[in-house]
């Protein structure tokens, strides 16, 4: 692969109270726990030594603090369309809370009601793509669980129905996505990557 071709990379914020113990945590805007400002930290390690052409945060706490800690709260811009998924009745509540009331309920497949239709959570990821492609180089995304599963999906092209649940996604976490061979063959080049993490 030519070391020319952009790679976008994708952090995930750190941790959160609702992130710890399984909350869906869309619009509501929690600050990071202590431990997820020590790994939002340990991200500036991670990412030193790789220039980025243009820093985009979501508006949200979690991710613009992730930002700043990591090292570049002073040159990211903030893209509205980074948020995290709006759960809508569902925010706040776990998993099996909502599959105790709706056994067959799957949030790619189905959205959540008061909130986000996938159709909306993938026009946002269109358009940020659409952007980041348009940059002449590098780029560093910091955003939300769903909504990074929603993004690299759409990236390769395919429908967060059938593909997004395969994603596992830790706080504080690392990936990137980028090209083969030229623009017209994206990949995952790389997914998850929490070795950075303290405990």
């Amino acid at each position: 692969m030519s070391e020319e071709l952009p790679v976008i990379y994708l952090a995930r914020h750190g941790e959160t109270a609702w992130s710890l113990t399984g909350k869906y945590t869309g619009l509501t805007d929690l600050p990071l726990t202590e431990r997820g400002e020590r790994n939002a930290r340990r991200l500036r390690e991670r990412l030193k030594g790789i220039a980025f052409a243009k820093v985009f945060t979501s508006p949200l706490q979690r991710a613009v603090r992730t930002c700043e800690l990591a090292g570049f709260g002073a040159v990211a811009e903030v893209d509205h369309d980074l948020v995290e998924w709006n759960y809508g009745e569902y925010e706040g509540h776990l998993s099996s809370e909502i599959h105790a009331q709706h056994p067959d309920w799957q949030l790619f497949r189905d959205g959540c009601p008061g909130g986000e239709l996938p159709a909306q959570a993938v026009a946002r990821a269109d358009r940020v793509i659409g952007r980041v492609r348009k940059v002449n180089g590098n780029v560093l995304i910091f955003s939300s669980g769903h909504f990074i599963r929603v993004l690299t999906v759409r990236w390769l092209g395919l429908e967060p129905s059938v593909s997004c649940s395969y994603f596992m996604l830790s706080t504080a976490s690392l990936s990137a996505l980028g090209y083969k061979h030229d623009l017209s063959h994206p990949v995952i080049r790389l997914w998850n990557d929490d070795h950075h993490i303290g405990t």
